[in-house]
């Protein structure tokens, strides 16, 4: 059985307020070609297929789009989509029915039955190979929200309840397989050990229990195709638990990630490769700085010209970083006379005062605010108000009540 394990697509994202719907189109066009040059069984999709809890309407557009596309030129493609912590599980769920029609499976949420026991049969998907037969039975563990794995008959602890729902699902798959049939997890979590995009990641954290042991996918997991981490990486150094990373990068501080999807090989039971395909980056993204404004003004200078023949969703994305040792009130100005007619698109300017960490300088913290995590401003603010470090309990109530406000507005 052979998969292709993708991630992160992150669809309607902007950059600084830029829209990149043309470069997720790229994307996806790709996509299309190596499904119909390779002929893979199956594409995960491991959460985070949108950007927001409400994504626009092109963004949605473009998805279903593709599903269509992928099913005519190959009608015997599995597809199974799980939602991620940007994601909202109820809309990736919504058209589930008419795209089971299209051999996608789309998995938002997890649910559990009177008695709680989960239910299982809607997480567990058969995997046909290229003949029909079933070679493998595919795990769906979508981003797991602590009102869906804690509360009544199910008890209060976070990561309790991830382990039960990881126990209950593997139990139910082994009884559920015949013998040398596969087993895949496809899961959206951050798992210990792993290297997170500060930039663009939005944290996990809930409490003290933010990364995930690897010990929750046991040694008859064959794959685990995961989600979350924009950096394509092993888990633990296995193998066979992997991220596939964004296939494209998503903040500037992902510039020199090796943005691709992963070609998965099974023989039988047991993980038999995985090669990676690099995706193609339709648009560069460029950073000029930190240095100072005289030598960030001569980088300027020598990016090339602007060609009125070129196209312009094409020219790359261009940061601006400069130290400063006092305000510079034109120092947008400079910049922009500095790039007329250069074929770059400026979306951010950050400037740096050597007297940054001077408390009374007010232009330096706001400065600073827009690169502090919530977590870190109410730590700020808490021991501004009470002379003391926060304690677990209260960071985990604060870590709960961030999710419910990033599930009602995805800008917070």
């Amino acid at each position: 059985m052979r998969l292709f394990h993708t991630s992160d697509w992150h669809l309607g994202q902007t950059l600084h307020g830029q829209e990149r719907d043309h470069e997720h189109a790229c994307f996806l066009q790709w996509l299309l070609r190596q499904l119909k040059e390779q002929r893979p069984d199956v594409l995960l999709i491991a959460g985070d297929v949108f950007d927001t809890v409400n994504p626009p309407v092109k963004a949605q557009e473009r998805l279903y789009n593709f599903i269509v596309d992928a099913h005519e030129q190959q009608p015997q493609l599995t597809i199974v989509m799980i939602a991620g912590n940007h994601d909202s599980g109820s809309r990736i769920e919504l058209p589930a029915t008419l795209m089971r029609r299209l051999r996608t499976h789309a998995l938002g949420r997890v649910s559990w039955l009177d008695d709680g026991v989960l239910d299982s049969e809607r997480l567990l998907l058969p995997l046909p190979d290229a003949n029909g037969a079933i070679a493998g039975w595919c795990l769906a563990l979508p981003f797991l929200r602590p009102a869906e794995v804690t509360g009544q008959h199910l008890g209060d602890d976070y990561l309790q309840g991830i382990g039960r729902v990881h126990d209950m699902l593997i139990a139910a798959a082994q009884a559920r397989r015949q013998p040398g049939q596969a087993l895949i997890a496809i899961s959206h979590a951050h798992m210990a050990g792993g290297s997170v995009s500060l930039d663009s990641e939005r944290n996990l954290i809930v409490g003290s229990a933010e990364a995930l042991p690897a010990s929750l996918f046991g040694s008859d997991i064959g794959y685990v195709a995961l989600g979350h981490l924009h950096k394509p990486q092993r888990v633990n150094g296995e193998e066979r638990i992997r991220y596939s990373g964004s296939p494209l990068p998503l903040s500037f501080a992902e510039i020199d990630y090796p943005h691709q999807i992963l070609d998965v090989r099974l023989d039988g039971e047991t993980l038999a490769s995985v090669e990676t395909l690099r995706v193609p980056r339709a648009v560069e993204l460029l950073r000029v700085g930190p240095l100072p404004l005289a030598e960030v003004l001569a980088r300027l200078a020598e990016l090339p010209e602007l060609d009125l023949l070129a196209e312009l969703l094409q020219q790359p994305w261009l940061e601006v970083r400069v130290r400063l040792d006092e305000p510079q009130p034109d120092l947008r100005q400079q910049i922009e006379l500095a790039l007329q007619n250069k074929a770059v698109r400026l979306v951010r300017i950050a400037a740096e005062y050597a007297g940054k960490a001077d408390a009374s300088d007010a232009e330096s913290q706001l400065l600073e605010l827009g690169q502090l995590s919530p977590f870190d401003l109410f730590g700020r603010a808490w021991q501004d108000a009470y002379g003391s470090e926060i304690d677990a309990q209260v960071l985990s109530d604060f870590a709960l009540l961030l999710q419910d406000v990033q599930m009602e507005d995805p800008t917070a």
